[in-house]
């Protein structure tokens, strides 16, 4: 009995150690669906601490699903990310501890809480994400634009985040910043430069 007690005294310990991104980083206009909502599960793998100091931009490669409820790519977002797998290239993907990104904005501008924001993400792309805030778009866009609701909701978004971190405005980029990669597509990555904008006005 004292040895359950105890276990149950650590998960309770560790439980409180994991800050999601809190609702109120999120403006209240925009649809937040958090971890608990989608059914996500637990890490399956240590993760590595960090502090944010950028907002990185992805794309998800794939074409948009406006008739895909988000809970269900979330599901399967994680399912895909917590197994190892091959990737469109003919690699292998390593089973990662959970989603790769912090957040996820769907065709419909809704967002989906990912990893926890106190852990660096994931990549198949050689950069480290430590400090990054990884935000991924819902998306193709090499081949298709973004939405309205999409473009409204970064507008929206990347500001308050901005706020809410400390990132400053040259610290928003995308993910071919920082590796050979050509996401978060071109009609997404031309959005960014009025996303600084907004984030430099708004101090």
């Amino acid at each position: 009995m004292k040895h359950a007690f105890i276990l149950f005294s650590l998960l309770i310990a560790f439980a409180g150690c994991q800050r999601a991104v809190p609702q109120s980083a999120v403006p209240a206009g925009i649809s937040y669906l958090p971890r608990e909502a989608w059914g996500a599960n637990a890490p399956v793998l240590a993760m590595q601490p960090h502090k944010i100091s950028r907002i990185t931009i992805h794309h998800t490669a794939t074409r948009q699903n406006p008739a895909k409820p988000l809970g269900d790519k979330m599901l399967a977002l994680q399912k895909f990310s917590q197994n190892e797998g091959s990737l469109a290239d003919g690699r292998t993907k390593p089973a990662w501890a959970d989603v790769p990104y912090h957040l996820y904005l769907d065709c419909n501008g809704a967002v989906a809480e990912g990893r926890d924001i106190d852990y660096a993400g994931d990549s198949n792309t050689a950069y480290d994400p430590a400090g990054h805030l990884l935000v991924v778009v819902e998306g193709n866009f090499s081949a298709e634009e973004l939405t309205e609701k999409q473009r409204l909701t970064l507008e929206e978004l990347v500001p308050a985040l901005a706020k809410r971190y400390h990132v400053a405005a040259d610290s928003i980029g995308g993910h071919q910043d920082f590796a050979q990669t050509q996401c978060p597509g071109t009609e997404l990555y031309a959005l960014l430069p009025q996303l600084r904008q907004l984030v430099a006005s708004q101090r």
